[in-house]
């Protein structure tokens, strides 16, 4: 189905009677997700500002969405009455009560996206009227920047239909891609919780070069230009990561010297273990 010349629907569910560029889409919450994942959609120009509605509870974070011509509110329930596509962009502790405040407002047409770590579709469902629509996305930080890394998983009564939707509004935010729930607290251990990972990498290698004389702050920026580049060319050229440090590798030199240092400190061991302990985090927060 072609998105941008029918009416966007779900094989067991109803249509959004409206054509893409045309569709409502609101958000609760308005932090630092909300604003990367609005600035994509707007980015996407398939969604005019006018078409997006944010509420928060203070006006703290208002004004930014404002200057992009979005309209704000402090009412959840207007975001609801006025949009299809909800996007819940709450702390998972909150999740709840707000769902608690607009499920009489949330109908069979409505979308409910939720970003909160840890709330499964399950639990998403249960506080929702029966046949709600609901997808569970985990962005990262980066997202703000629209060099983020998404991963969509759809509930009991959505599929592939909202899926293609999502990507289709989202991919100006980095890399979309779809997967069973069970892939988002890995996604959320790998890519949400691995942002930070990557920035004590990068401290750790400006303070090395601190360490042999370096000035801290041009330590700092080409560790970061150092991450950004070897980041680029493992996402744009398909190489394996052991190709390409078998490029950088020569018998004899530098950098292999290096891989041992970090090969002795456990480095690759302490990564895979950040990743599964952020993992099995975020699989404790959902059973909660």
């Amino acid at each position: 189905m072609n998105l941008s010349e029918s009416s966007v629907r779900s094989s067991d569910s109803p249509a959004i009677q409206t054509d893409v560029c045309q569709l409502k889409i609101g958000f609760i919450g308005a932090g630092n997700m909300a604003f990367g994942i609005a600035q994509g959609i707007i980015a996407s120009g398939k969604i005019p500002p006018s078409n997006i509605i944010i509420s928060a509870p203070s006006t703290n974070n208002l004004p930014r969405f404002q200057e992009r011509g979005v309209s704000v509110t402090h009412s959840n329930e207007e975001v609801v009455e006025r949009s299809r596509l909800v996007f819940l962009a709450v702390k998972p502790h909150l999740v709840p009560k707000v769902l608690n405040g607009i499920s009489r407002n949330v109908t069979q047409e409505h979308i409910i996206v939720s970003m909160a770590a840890g709330i499964t579709l399950e639990t998403l469902e249960e506080l929702l009227p029966a046949g709600t629509r609901v997808v569970r996305m985990m962005p990262n930080l980066p997202c703000v920047l629209l060099e983020g890394a998404l991963l969509l998983a759809s509930g009991s009564c959505a599929g592939e239909e909202e899926e293609t939707l999502l990507k289709t509004l989202l991919s100006p935010c980095g890399l979309v891609e779809a997967g069973p729930e069970p892939w988002i607290d890995a996604h959320t251990g790998l890519s949400g919780s691995g942002v930070a990972f990557v920035y004590v990498f990068a401290e750790a290698l400006a303070e090395g070069a601190v360490k042999m004389g370096m000035p801290s702050a041009l330590a700092r920026r080409i560790a970061a230009q150092t991450i950004l580049g070897a980041g680029v060319l493992l996402r744009d050229t398909g190489k394996l990561p052991a190709e390409l440090k078998a490029e950088v590798c020569t018998p004899g030199g530098t950098t292999i010297h290096g891989i041992h240092a970090l090969e002795k400190g456990g480095f690759r061991a302490a990564a895979m273990g950040a990743v599964e302990a952020a993992t099995e985090r975020a699989r404790e927060l959902g059973k909660k």
